[in-house]
């Protein structure tokens, strides 16, 4: 009898964390989609140089031959309370548009939420920079305003980075990461929509998958250019001045 009950106890506790884990999971993987509204993007372009008849011309040629709106794929892979967002490849065809900041989806992004410390390997035209640094601190104002977004019940939180730029956050306390997409973290829970309504770009999770993912897997890169933060932006405007416009903040988002 005492056997019995000794594996009615196990078989118990099994369950209770087993639902503990489904209904507060700690580890998967979230398939992200980047809607970039090209139009506006080029819009803003145009508007950037108003004197360059000869830009202008182009930009405009371009987007009356091409569709408003540029999709991408991203994952973001989480376990041990560290994640990495791993871009996927551009099945679209290829141009110059495609290459510009903003446009492109290349930064792979590791971050430690414990340590509070992130490593991007971020392309800059063709180079591969490996940014270690502290994670961006965002000052986020949570709201009433929800949604639903991939099956979860998500809240509203907004924030101002890099001084100016707005951003329109949606995260689930239904998944206790403080991560999200590319390197917006910091709320209790997963953001799993990122909204820049200025600036014409969304990314929003399309799936997520609770399979356990090996902790072993959510490393670091390693392959490129070490800089820091605030080294990457010398360096950017060393090239580019003050005439950069948003290309610049797009580099160093």
């Amino acid at each position: 009898m005492r056997t019995l009950y000794i594996l009615i106890a196990v078989c118990l506790l099994g369950i209770q964390s087993l639902t503990a884990q489904q209904r507060f999971p700690s580890s998967g993987t979230i398939t992200f989609e980047k809607t970039i509204n090209m139009h506006a993007y080029i819009n803003k372009r145009i508007k950037e140089r108003p004197d360059d008849g000869m830009s202008k011309q182009f930009f405009e040629s371009w987007r009356n031959s091409n569709p408003q709106f540029k999709r991408l794929n991203a994952k973001l892979s989480f376990a041990a309370n560290r994640t990495l967002f791993t871009p996927m490849p551009d099945p679209g065809a290829q141009d110059f548009m495609s290459n510009s900041p903003g446009v492109y989806q290349a930064n792979l992004i590791y971050t430690d939420l414990t340590t509070g410390l992130y490593t991007c390997q971020k392309q800059v035209y063709g180079d591969n920079m490996l940014i270690n640094d502290t994670a961006r601190a965002i000052q986020w104002k949570i709201t009433s305003e929800t949604r639903e977004i991939a099956g979860y019940q998500c809240r509203r939180a907004n924030a101002i980075v890099m001084d100016s730029i707005y951003v329109v956050a949606f995260y689930t306390d239904q998944i206790h990461v403080s991560g999200g997409p590319e390197s917006f973290t910091g709320l209790p829970g997963m953001i799993l929509g990122i909204a820049l309504p200025h600036d014409n770009v969304t990314w929003f999770a399309t799936n997520v998958d609770l399979t356990s993912v090996p902790a072993t897997s959510i490393v670091p890169p390693k392959k490129g250019m070490p800089v820091t933060a605030a080294g990457m932006k010398e360096k950017i405007k060393s090239v580019w001045g003050n005439n950069g416009g948003s290309y610049i903040w797009w580099l160093l988002l």
